[in-house]
């Protein structure tokens, strides 16, 4: 069960290190492929903020 946990924390923390910082070029261009219904509220408010009136 103990290694179960590990293993998962490790996974997880290798996913979320490799998503592009929010704001950065590599995030805008990521939030422009992805289907606007699909945005959160922040997802949108970040983009509009960093993206659209920087």
């Amino acid at each position: 069960m103990r290694k179960k946990i590990i293993a998962l924390s490790l996974l997880l923390g290798l996913v979320t290190g490799c998503a592009p910082e929010v704001g950065s070029p590599e995030w805008c261009k990521k939030m422009k492929t992805k289907p606007n219904g699909e945005w959160t509220m922040n997802e949108a408010r970040d983009y509009a903020s960093h993206c659209l009136f920087k």
